[in-house]
């Protein structure tokens, strides 16, 4: 039997092509759809990452009713997407299918599930669920023994609790992506004299220190550059308003200012 070999891309030009398929049109969307979508090629990547997988845990982990799972997986199977049932156990998907594009070596893998364990200790939340959901994904492209193995490696790797640990912030991702597509960023900001002041503020470099995360940023309210804890920023809003990069590297930076 011919194993299909159909990756994400052709599953939802699939949908596109259907327009008389009544359990999904992405013709005319809208923001329930999108969100449809989004949970459909979630829940592929689910399929792919895990050897076995339950509607209930599906479900749980979008936040919907398995009845919503049980029509979104008639939806992938509809788009061409081999989806087996093993009777009282859960769903997989029929050996061979996943995304093409990338491999990794085992080593590789390794290093990425370790990797995995380092940013569990960091302090931002942001960051965890971000690359939590990218590991899914890297590993919904390895072969089932390299995927078994990563799983193996995942469970039997542990790194030491940090003293005090605790989730300080939940904006850090955010600050990723004002930072490389140079975004003003907005907030309410209370210094270590608990006095609160509004920052507009040209994010520049992002540090991580052992009590969480430093932002460096020109702050238009002070005409410098100036370090922002994420622990004491509230309200952030990332702005579509641009500002002009400043045109030096992190190291010329720290020369420039901390040097002198």
């Amino acid at each position: 039997m011919q194993v299909p070999t159909v990756g994400d891309s052709d599953a939802i030009c699939h949908f596109r092509k259907n327009p008389t398929n009544k359990n999904f049109d992405i013709r005319g969307m809208n923001e329930n759809d999108t969100k449809r979508l989004s949970r459909l090629i979630a829940i592929l990547t689910q399929l792919q990452t895990r050897r076995l997988i339950t509607s209930k845990k599906l479900a749980e982990k979008f936040g919907v009713s398995t009845r919503t799972i049980y029509r979104d997986l008639k939806a992938l199977e509809q788009a061409g997407v081999p989806i087996l049932t093993e009777d009282g156990k859960g769903y997989v998907l029929m050996e061979g299918y996943k995304i093409p594009p990338i491999m990794f070596s085992e080593s590789q893998a390794n290093a990425l599930i370790l990797a995995e364990q380092l940013v569990l200790k960091n302090r931002d939340s942001s960051l965890i669920h971000d690359y939590a959901e990218a590991i899914d994904k890297i590993k919904a492209v390895l072969r089932q023994s390299e995927k078994e193995k990563a799983n193996l490696l995942s469970l039997r790797t542990k790194f030491a609790k940090l003293d005090n640990f605790e989730i300080r912030s939940n904006i850090l991702s955010s600050l990723q992506i004002a930072l490389t597509n140079f975004y003003l960023v907005t907030f309410d900001y209370i210094n270590a004299d608990n006095k609160a002041s509004k920052r507009t503020v040209e994010p520049f470099a992002l540090l991580n220190i052992t009590e969480g995360w430093l932002l460096v940023a020109f702050c238009r309210l002070r005409k410098e550059f100036r370090y922002f804890r994420l622990d004491r920023i509230n309200k952030m809003q990332v702005q579509q308003e641009f500002f002009t990069p400043h045109k030096m590297t992190l190291q010329e930076f720290f020369v420039k200012y901390h040097d002198q």
